[in-house]
């Protein structure tokens, strides 16, 4: 009996842990109803049940990935043909 209370110990400070870093990381866009410091303090003051409230209503569809920007082409003096024009 002791090490099935164990498991559930375990796996609801899992669930915290995960709740709050996912919270933590999140932008204040991707969440819904509270600001990130709000669904923090709920998350903490809560528990297992601030962690469950926060998956299942506060975050707004999964995250979305940084878009890598193009670093802008160099062109050689050659090529340039604002350059070309110039002489």
């Amino acid at each position: 009996m002791v090490k099935f209370e164990g498991f559930f110990l375990v796996l609801s400070l899992a669930l915290t842990l995960f709740s709050f870093v996912d919270c933590a990381m999140r932008e204040d866009v991707q969440l819904r109803k509270l600001p990130k410091w709000g669904w923090l303090l709920v998350i903490i003051l809560f528990g297992t049940f601030g962690s469950v409230f926060y998956l299942v209503a506060g975050r707004n569809g999964a995250r979305t990935p940084k878009i890598k920007r193009a670093k802008p082409r160099v062109l050689p003096p050659d090529d340039d043909p604002d350059f070309l024009r110039n002489l």
